[in-house]
């Protein structure tokens, strides 16, 4: 049972008190309660006022961090934005920066002319400037002028003092090629071939390059035209080494002009673009010593035209064919030392084709 000892003396006490008492005593303990409740109340408030002001600051403080991030998230992107733009435009200009741009259409020069359907132009390789232009974009057909790649890609991946032994796919020719007169089983080096096929303009010594470095001569073609992708030219595609016509085998002046001018940075390919005639010694397959003599196919190498005054040939190539008509394209210097290229498709035969160089070359010096 509950101990009820302790209460009873209180209880006993409080009803000996006269009414009036008991009521005040009564009052007093009403009001006690009253007042801690309300204090208990006010305590609760004040609590309740704390959170809802905490709450609401940290709220504020949310979107504020919020709106902060975002802006710097804005100004990072827009930032990162313009820094890209900023790399690219340089890069872009950087590449530009080596290059004669032709911007437009045709560029005039003076009394300079080709015939209708020919195409052509004259590059300060200083001043980084285009000339003349005449249908540089227009897709021709290159001729022999495809061997300025075919010796940059022997160049890049073979090795000029390997020997090369001639097969008989290398002299299986159309009929009609410019040969140096190969025979299956003669045995070359790579340095002889490259003179060959620079001096004279050999189909046979562009097969048996391709078939060597490349494995076949398809695998060589590949090369080809991975390197004229490397060096930009957009609108060339090549179909064989030598550039006997093959309709899906074309190229553009500019794209000619991006191949010489890398060509212009092998001392190989200057120095046997420069010989006026070449003699290639070498074995024939029974042992017997063969001795070939070849002139330049390069009028004004071989004597046959005069470049005008004051103005000297450093290296270049021709072409010709019956689709491509007389093609000429050279690296020249003026009488102050400073390159240019001038390049010249499609005239119907070789004299027209060094009267319209010739036009083009008197004015790199009066520039």
């Amino acid at each position: 049972m509950k101990d009820n000892t302790k209460k009873e003396p209180q209880v006993s006490a409080f009803r000996s008190l006269s009414e009036q008492d008991r009521t005040r005593i009564r009052q007093m303990a009403l009001n006690k309660r009253k007042k801690r409740k309300k204090i208990r109340n006010t305590v609760l408030l004040c609590l309740l006022i704390l959170i809802i002001i905490g709450a609401g600051g940290g709220a504020v403080w949310l979107i504020q961090e919020k709106r902060a991030s975002s802006s710097a998230r804005e100004f990072q992107i827009s930032r990162e934005f313009s820094d890209i733009a900023s790399k690219t435009a340089a890069r872009s200009a950087g590449f530009a920066a080596d290059l004669c741009v032709a911007e437009g259409g045709d560029i005039a020069l003076g009394e300079v002319t080709l015939e209708e359907g020919q195409t052509g132009a004259l590059m300060d390789l200083t001043a980084k400037k285009v000339l003349y232009a005449k249908g540089i974009y227009e897709r021709i057909y290159p001729a022999s002028i495809t061997k300025i790649m075919t010796a940059l890609v022997a160049i890049q991946y073979g090795n000029l003092t390997d020997t090369v032994t001639i097969t008989q796919e290398d002299v299986t020719l159309e009929e009609g090629s410019q040969v140096c007169g190969f025979l299956a089983g003669d045995q070359l080096t790579m340095d002889q071939l490259l003179h060959c096929l620079l001096v004279f303009s050999g189909n046979d010594a562009a097969a048996a390059i391709a078939s060597h470095v490349g494995g076949t001569q398809e695998h060589f073609v590949e090369l080809m035209n991975e390197y004229a992708r490397k060096l930009g030219m957009t609108g060339t595609h090549f179909g064989n080494p030598h550039g006997l016509h093959q309709d899906n085998h074309y190229t553009t002046v500019y794209d000619i002009y991006l191949m010489l001018q890398e060509a212009y940075k092998h001392t190989e390919f200057i120095d046997i673009t420069s010989l006026s005639s070449y003699t290639v010694v070498f074995p024939r397959a029974d042992g017997t010593e063969a001795s070939i003599y070849l002139e330049a196919t390069d009028y004004y190498l071989n004597g046959l035209a005069t470049p005008p005054r004051n103005v000297t040939i450093l290296a270049g190539k021709t072409g010709t064919t019956d689709q491509a008509g007389s093609c000429l394209a050279l690296i020249t210097q003026n009488a102050y030392g400073n390159p240019f290229i001038s390049i010249v498709l499609g005239a119907y035969d070789k004299t027209l084709l060094y009267e319209e160089m010739g036009s083009l070359l008197e004015k790199i010096n009066e520039l």
